[in-house]
């Protein structure tokens, strides 16, 4: 008996990187749906509003005819349960991401023990890419074109356009 598998992506994507990408194309051939998880991150100060997040995240989904986008707010866990979703995928760069994911991991474990997560690395050459660095590099005059898609990166010119 075949069932199938929905797998969530969760984070912030503020922006979605090449990184970010990356990961979602690897998932897509591995489950039969797949679903980018836009975090409201009412605890963060992002650059994009959400709206802004969820419009980028599905320029990204509409290349894959298997992945979706929603915007969740609350614990991730309560997000994947209610989406049916049996995993978790994290992207992870490095071990300083493994560390601390895997401390994520061992948490939703314990919190959702039916839901299994996943690590993916990205290709080797966007492994230096965090929306972070793309987010000061960009609003410091620096080109992130190598780094993300076009419509983020016309995005991001106008945000630093914005400010002067």
């Amino acid at each position: 008996m075949s069932r199938r598998v929905i797998a969530v992506y969760p984070g912030t994507f503020d922006p979605i990187t090449l990184g970010h990408e990356d990961i979602v194309r690897r998932a897509s051939g591995l489950f039969d749906t797949v679903v980018i998880a836009v975090a409201m991150a009412h605890h963060k100060k992002t650059l994009f509003t959400l709206d802004e997040r969820l419009e980028l995240a599905r320029d990204v989904a509409g290349r894959h005819d298997n992945v979706e986008v929603a915007p969740f707010d609350g614990l991730v866990r309560d997000f994947v349960v209610a989406r049916g979703g049996k995993v978790m995928v994290r992207g992870v760069r490095g071990v300083t991401d493994f560390d601390y994911e895997a401390q994520l991991a061992g948490m939703n474990r314990n919190l959702a023990p039916d839901v299994e997560t996943i690590f993916l690395t990205p290709a080797a050459e966007l492994q230096s890419i965090s929306s972070t660095l793309i987010r000061e590099i960009s609003q410091l005059g620096g080109d992130v074109a190598p780094y993300v898609a076009p419509l983020v990166l016309e995005r991001l010119l106008a945000k630093r356009a914005a400010r002067g």
